[in-house]
């Protein structure tokens, strides 16, 4: 089983393309910085990082419409 799971993250963002444009902006931050907002990741790679963050709610976002 992946974690974070898909369908919980596709759940909290709305739908899979605002989840993917999520990751992707904070995947091109930890890209930049190397500063991940949690302790220890399992993830390695910018984007897992990144799904892992929103995954534990240390990213904060805003849906329009």
């Amino acid at each position: 089983m992946r974690y974070p799971p898909i369908d919980d993250l596709v759940k909290m963002t709305g739908s899979k393309y605002a989840l993917v444009h999520i990751a992707a902006r904070r995947a091109r931050q930890l890209l930049e910085t190397k500063k991940p907002y949690i302790e220890k990741p399992r993830s390695h790679r910018d984007v897992g990082i990144a799904l892992e963050e929103l995954y534990e709610h240390k990213i904060y976002f805003k849906r329009n419409g």
